[in-house]
């Protein structure tokens, strides 16, 4: 996904490889290994899942919490891939390797392609239950105040960020971390919201994944929204802390643009989310 660094693009480079040829045979050029640590914490985080689901149909020789566990580890190790993998190809040599800011672009928009084929399945889904008859049992009250606040706070994030990205290009570097680091609050209170909600949904009204069709689609698609809402803090935090550093200029922001691509996108999924789940499903 993401991230490359330079806009002083003239189309050459002295290195035939990205920074990673020394852990990773040089036969096999342009290479590194923190993807596939990422692809294995995110294979977790699934399997984490899916065991929870197992369990809540009731398999009682799957231990209660074991689900749960697999998640956490899932998540630690989808984080420190990341982070590897970001450090390894574009912060280490931030100073000394120039890129090609449309290769990056272009690559974050293919990205954005296959998350739009990933939550049409679980919308499709949706569709497909909203069009039998309806509602398919008791639902929960949905349209809340706490909905329209998150929804406030993810809209009012990416102006942040927008405006964030807008200064560094004016070379207010103040401006820039300041406004940054609003829309990494911003994206943390949106989180504790949705786990407010879960928490009101789970706990208080008796409410889960497995109480009928309606709720598979609602927690599936709200958590796997949550799920990138995490990632984008994850990468807004690492663009915070760059920034701190010193990375990004006016004519050096490629990172700072592909990560505001993939914000905004999260917070039109949102919209629409809000859109078709919580108010489609009381009128």
């Amino acid at each position: 996904m993401s991230v490359g660094d330079s806009e002083t693009v003239d189309g050459s480079s002295s290195e035939p490889h990205l920074p990673a040829p020394d852990d990773w045979p040089r036969a096999f050029g342009e290479a590194s290994w923190w993807p596939f640590v990422a692809a294995l914490g995110a294979a977790a985080i699934y399997t984490g899942f899916g065991l929870w689901l197992v369990f809540l149909q009731g398999w009682a020789a799957l231990p209660e919490m074991a689900g749960a566990a697999v998640i956490v580890l899932g998540v630690v190790v989808f984080i420190a891939g990341l982070y590897g993998w970001l450090y390894q190809a574009f912060i280490a040599h931030f100073w000394n390797r120039p890129g090609d800011a449309a290769k990056f672009r272009w690559g974050m928009i293919l990205f954005l392609a296959t998350e739009v084929a990933t939550f049409g399945t679980g919308f499709v889904y949706y569709f497909f239950i909203r069009v039998g008859p309806w509602p398919p049992g008791e639902l929960p009250h949905l349209l809340t105040s706490l909905v329209a606040a998150n929804t406030a706070i993810l809209i009012t994030s990416s102006f942040t960020l927008h405006f964030a990205h807008t200064a560094l290009r004016d070379g207010n570097r103040q401006r820039f971390r300041t406004l940054l680091g609003t829309t990494v609050v911003l994206g943390v209170v949106f989180l504790a919201g949705q786990a407010y909600e879960y928490f009101q949904f789970v706990v208080t009204e008796g409410f889960g994944l497995a109480s009928g069709p309606f709720y598979s689609a609602f927690f599936g698609l709200t958590g796997l929204h949550g799920l990138h809402v995490l990632l984008g803090v994850v990468l807004l935090l690492i663009l915070f802390v760059r920034g701190i550093a010193g990375q990004f200029s006016a004519d050096r922001h490629t990172s700072v643009a592909t990560v505001t691509m993939y914000w905004h996108f999260v917070d039109a999924v949102w919209i629409f989310l809000v859109t078709t789940l919580y108010v489609g499903a009381v009128v």
